[in-house]
């Protein structure tokens, strides 16, 4: 997932160890620039040249005391300050070769300022400084004072390197990890918004859905009978009447708090359940076995909405005239079984329009809750649907 404004990729913070060595190195800057300047006066006390020597050690001090001021990045004013930096430097050396080896420090400022090899060539340039000024003070060839700054040069030089891409190795692997962590999120974000999709279609599928199908179902059969039996279809019309009222409860809950408007003010789930009919031609009784236990809200919920398909699929599909429901606290489990005395069927049928919400949807909750839905149903002998969900053990 590229950076936003919103999500910017949070940089890598430097290294201990990278820290740690640009303290070293300033360090040793100062203490060989010192060491220099006294070796330079007790050696050369008195010469015309050391006012020039001090003020350029003084100046090239206060340079060096800018620099972590200016940042590591290659900008214009760091590079110009590198530049002064050198410059001074190699004055300094001309008038006092035993300032050779202040270049060391210096090695490791053009390694964090340049380009890599833009400053493995200053590198180069100051070691060829660096043993030009030591064969001036010495008085017959020495071999070491030309082998040795270039080996001091190279070690200092693949020192930095390695830490350097070991520091671009655990940037790269830090803005890996942020940006996998944002893609996981992203991830869960997006499937906790189709579970969400998922769980409001099935509670608009058992409560809206349902009492838009009851009433058209009853206002068809008003319409039918309107003119042959007006209190008949009168009757009709007032119990579509309440289901449009009821409907329009479901409606405002759902907006309020998505929660069963039966289980509303504290009513349990035995007093929903008991409330329940599968329109007017339909007996529907309710059974209570076992003791009664308190439930999770999504767990009474959930049998709740189960109820409320099972019942509607009652009504439309198996021309029961009776049906049961049995509310059964079994300890561990809490088990409600949906019986009617329909036509039944061989196998497990959608929805008349096609959609397919009422089982998948009653075994996408049992499901979710850790439960089972069965359901057994004989051609000509009825259908009986049960859902079972386990319950956490009383304290």
């Amino acid at each position: 997932m590229p950076p936003t404004e919103e999500h910017p990729v949070t940089p890598a913070p430097p290294r201990d160890d990278t820290r740690t060595l640009a303290t070293v190195a300033h360090t040793a800057f100062f203490l060989l620039l010192g060491a220099s300047v006294a070796r330079f006066l007790l050696r050369h006390p008195g010469e015309p040249r050391t006012p020039w020597v001090i003020a350029l050690s003084v100046t090239l001090a206060l340079l060096y005391v800018l620099g972590p001021a200016l940042g590591a990045a290659p900008t214009r004013r760091r590079l110009l300050w590198l530049g002064l930096v050198v410059t001074t430097w190699v004055v300094l050396v001309v008038l006092a070769p035993s300032f050779a080896w202040c270049a060391v420090p210096l090695f490791f400022t053009a390694l964090r300022t340049l380009p890599p090899r833009a400053a493995i060539v200053l590198v180069a340039l100051l070691t060829a400084f660096v043993v030009t000024a030591q064969l001036q003070l010495s008085k017959s060839f020495d071999p070491n004072l030309l082998l040795a700054p270039p080996a001091v040069a190279a070690l200092a030089t693949a020192v930095f390197v390695h830490m350097e891409r070991q520091a671009q190795a655990q940037r790269a692997l830090i803005d890996d990890l942020i940006r996998t962590r944002r893609e996981l999120a992203a991830t869960e974000r997006r499937e906790g918004t189709l579970a969400e999709r998922q769980r409001l279609s099935m509670e608009i599928h058992d409560t809206l859905a349902q009492n838009l199908s009851s009433q058209q179902m009853l206002l068809q059969a008003a319409d039918r009978t309107w003119d042959t039996d007006p209190a008949t279809a009168r009757g009709h019309v007032r119990t579509a009447t309440g289901i449009a009222a009821h409907g329009l409860a479901e409606a405002r809950r759902l907006v309020h708090d998505l929660a069963p408007s039966e289980l509303a003010d504290g009513a349990g789930l035995a007093e929903a359940l008991r409330s329940l009919d599968a329109g007017p031609d339909i007996e529907v009784r309710f059974h209570l076995e076992g003791v009664p236990a308190r439930l999770p809200d999504r767990v009474q919920s959930a049998l709740l909405r189960i109820a409320q398909g099972a019942l509607a699929n009652v009504r439309e599909h198996s021309g029961a005239r009776t049906a049961a429901l049995t509310l059964s606290f079994l300890g561990d489990q809490v088990v409600l079984d949906i019986a009617d005395d329909g036509h039944g069927f061989s196998e497990p049928r959608t929805d008349a329009d096609g959609r397919g919400h009422g089982l998948p949807a009653m075994r996408a909750r049992v499901r979710q809750l850790g439960g089972t839905l069965t359901i057994e149903s004989t051609p000509g002998e009825g259908t009986v649907l049960s859902a079972a969900i386990p319950l956490e053990p009383a304290p």
